[in-house]
């Protein structure tokens, strides 16, 4: 499928059969070029076309899951213990039904604009090349969070594994060095194969972490009812660390911020609907149920992200079961960004494809940058609850809140505003754009206060130093 990068192009050799259709199909060039293209270059587009054609309903389902199910798993505990199990159920649950409804938004923007091969481009249908340019930068700088962020938990696994007094830096270097190379593959339909094994990974690691916590607990003095968990906000709750808590259950359901891409590669995209669905209702019960469960085990003390909580033992075979969720999740965000970067750069060249020597040399070059500056966060926000908080804050609010309602308003409502469909709808997405706008701003103010109170009390390590992360 395409990386066409711009919005407008000439259409007139697109295969496109509308939102009924079974296929969309469009070339990343005009017609007349490909007419103008050498036999060998026309097998290279040929060839191209058909790599990034492959991705069905249920393998998009296995790709959402790898991307999504990780980190926001491993941090709901922390986050409903601050907020309390009422709280932090009516959150998990709430915001998850509202993330699957942005997301059916987004899918329907690719339906109606089947061009638009990244989450840039449908920023360029709302607001022109400044709102491409701006929503190309966020969703890099999401990207790149992203990865610093499994950077970082890679980093806090080996440490907890080896046990060892070995400076954390190297297990970072480590850590992105593994990420790298799972990014290599640069095709969806490739990395889906890696879901499977991400997916059962992260599903054993946190299984291993309940019983385990709830074990520990049940051979305390007075069993699981001496457990200090509270089903209301723990007492002396600040701003900030309430605003930490939803932020983190926010960044949990981050997926639709790579969807485009996604669905760029399907062979039947009006099948998205099954994919978003499953893997929506998948993670509203993995996360309350991670939630809720290790928090009533564990109580007040436990830990972000939620393995540490398993116990000295317990918790260093739990991470070593977490380690391919840990780099397969963190390396499909290199890829997302590494072809969205990769595709405006030869948009129209045949190297954008991956499949000539030019196109490999030019894509590992990449992934290795995007790599290096993941690491680079990592180490500058050694801390995984604030790392997760802002970029939640900064990001996430707008893919997966406030953009998608946008789009309804500008893109994909259809009629007078009085009838009872659009009056609906539009106090649906008001409410989406307010929670995104409320997130961006309140969340950001709270992660930053954070983030300051931390090097202010010396609770993290420095900048590029040994000490263990948090």
């Amino acid at each position: 499928m395409g990386y066409a990068d711009e919005i407008g192009t000439d259409n007139k050799s697109r295969n496109v059969t509308g939102m009924e259709g079974e296929k969309f199909a469009p070339p990343p060039f005009d017609g007349d070029m490909v007419d103008k293209m050498s036999e060998s270059e026309r097998n290279i587009y040929e060839a191209g076309i058909e790599k990034y054609n492959r991705l069905g309903w249920k393998r998009l389902t296995v790709v959402l899951i790898v991307e999504a199910i990780a980190l926001g798993s491993l941090s709901i505990p922390s986050s409903f213990a601050t907020l309390g199990m009422v709280a932090g159920v009516i959150m998990t649950v709430g915001l998850g039904f509202i993330a699957i409804y942005t997301s059916y938004v987004v899918g329907q923007v690719k339906l109606k604009f089947p061009e638009v091969a990244h989450y840039p481009e449908a920023g360029r249908l709302m607001f022109g090349r400044v709102g491409y340019e701006i929503v190309y930068v966020m969703l890099g700088l999401q990207l790149l969070f992203l990865t610093g962020s499994h950077c970082l938990t890679g980093t806090i696994a080996f440490i907890n594994i080896t046990d060892s007094g070995i400076c954390s830096v190297i297990f970072a270097v480590v850590s992105a060095i593994i990420l790298l190379l799972f990014a290599v593959p640069p095709s969806f339909a490739e990395m889906a194969i890696l879901g499977y094994i991400d997916f059962v990974s992260i599903i054993v690691a946190i299984l291993i972490t309940m019983i385990a916590t709830g074990v520990r607990s049940s051979n305390e003095v007075g069993g699981l009812s001496a457990v200090d968990w509270s089903a209301w906000p723990k007492e002396g709750i600040t701003f900030t660390d309430a605003f930490i808590a939803v932020t983190n259950i926010v960044f949990a359901y981050s997926f639709a911020m790579c969807q485009f891409s996604f669905m760029d590669e399907m062979h039947t995209p009006k099948d998205y609907t099954k994919s978003i669905w499953a893997l929506g209702l998948i993670e509203i019960v993995i996360y309350t149920i991670t939630g809720a469960v290790i928090y009533a085990f564990v109580g007040q003390d436990v830990q972000s992200p939620a393995l540490l909580s398993a116990g000295s033992t317990v918790k260093r075979v739990a991470f070593g079961i977490a380690l391919p969720v840990i780099f397969i999740s963190g390396s499909i965000n290199t890829v997302v960004l590494g072809r969205m970067v990769h595709g405006r750069i030869f948009k129209n060249s045949p190297i954008r494809f991956i499949n000539t020597k030019m196109g490999w040399i030019t894509w590992l070059v990449l992934i290795t940058i995007i790599t290096w500056l993941a690491f680079v966060i990592a180490e500058v926000i050694p801390f995984f609850s604030d790392l997760l908080s802002i970029s939640s804050s900064l990001f996430i609010s707008g893919f997966t809140f406030y953009f998608p309602a946008l789009m309804w308003f500008l893109l994909l409502r259809e009629g007078k505003w009085n009838t009872p469909k659009n009056l609906m709808l539009g106090a649906l997405n008001l409410m989406c754009l307010i929670i995104g706008l409320v997130t961006l701003g309140a969340g950001t103010y709270a992660s930053v206060d954070d983030i300051v109170i931390n090097y202010r009390n010396g609770s993290v390590r420095g900048v590029f130093s040994c000490a263990s992360p948090e």
